[in-house]
């Protein structure tokens, strides 16, 4: 019992670092993939950013409702392979669909080896 609560803490930090390390990356790339066309390209692209800015609130969640989370982040891995059309384009299904697929999981698992089905 005593490693699989230690295993569950490993994934959940992994998974909740990881996590946000994407959303802040995938938030400023967003943001600035219009700065070639100066400001204001950088203000008429940041409606693509915002999406980004669900990620970092479902880490958030993941403090008290993992299993909640873990779901919805794994949802939401799916959800961007048929969004980017990882299927043509296989950078997208490696750099974001997976990921967050894995990830998710990483947190559903948490909660499951924690025991806490409460939650």
């Amino acid at each position: 019992m005593k490693n699989q609560l230690k295993l569950a803490a490993a994934l959940r930090y992994i998974a909740k670092t990881i996590l946000v390390i994407i959303a802040v990356f995938w938030f400023i790339f967003s943001w600035l993939s219009g700065a070639g066309s100066g400001l204001e390209g950088v203000i008429a692209n940041s409606p693509n950013a915002i999406a980004w800015l669900i990620l970092p609130g479902l880490v958030y969640l993941a403090q008290k409702k993992e299993l909640l989370a873990g779901t919805l982040i794994s949802f939401l891995g799916l959800f961007t392979i048929f969004f980017f059309n990882a299927a043509k384009h296989h950078f997208v299904w490696w750099a974001i669909s997976l990921p967050l697929i894995l990830l998710g999981g990483f947190l559903i698992l948490a909660w499951y080896l924690s025991g806490a089905k409460s939650s």
